[in-house]
């Protein structure tokens, strides 16, 4: 087997679970550390050696660290790179903490090329359902105008009533302000 074949399988079977959580922001990431608890095992059952390096690099007048990501069979290797900058000073932090964030994050990067971690099957999910509520919510807005255009208030009665912001605030209209607006709206052409 090939060293590409065997870097498919990792990618295929590769599950990295976002594992730490961001209480300031309020999501869920993978660390570096989470990427290679998951990966060792399947680098092992693959028989692939991976090595993480770092460099830093001075590009204008800015540090960055350069973290490369490598795969080896023995034979051939696979590798990506990765950037990180470093900030010039970070509140509650020493030089080599900043350094040392900063490689993390590139490293975290370079993995995240060599085994295509980004976009997760949940990650697909949770989007495709997004779309799915916002098809939903059209589907039902036009249902809604086409029952004003047709004054069709027993259609409109059995819909979920449609949703009205005030601000930041939202609510549902209530059956009587649903029934005025349907009373104000008769004789009058409405686009749909």
């Amino acid at each position: 087997m090939s060293i590409y074949e065997k870097l498919l399988n990792i990618q295929s079977e590769l599950k990295a679970p976002k594992g730490q959580y961001n209480n300031f922001g309020k999501y869920k990431y993978r660390s570096c550390e989470d990427i290679l608890e998951a990966v060792k095992p399947l680098c092992v059952k693959n028989s692939l050696c991976l090595t993480l390096t770092d460099s830093v690099e001075l590009i204008g007048n800015r540090y960055y660290i350069k973290a490369t990501a490598v795969i080896t069979d023995g034979e051939s290797k696979i590798g990506t790179t990765a950037y990180a900058r470093e900030d010039e000073s970070k509140k509650g932090m020493d030089g080599s903490q900043i350094t040392g964030s900063a490689s993390s994050y590139a490293r975290k990067y370079a993995l995240n090329g060599l085994f295509v971690t980004l976009m997760t099957q949940k990650t697909l999910t949770r989007t495709n359902r997004q779309k799915q509520r916002l098809s939903r919510a059209n589907r039902k807005s036009r249902i809604v105008r086409l029952c004003f255009a047709l004054n069709a208030e027993s259609l409109l009665q059995r819909l979920k009533p449609p949703k009205v912001r005030y601000g930041r605030r939202s609510r549902y209209l209530t059956s009587t302000e649903c029934a005025v607006i349907v009373t104000r709206k008769r004789g009058t052409d409405v686009c749909i």
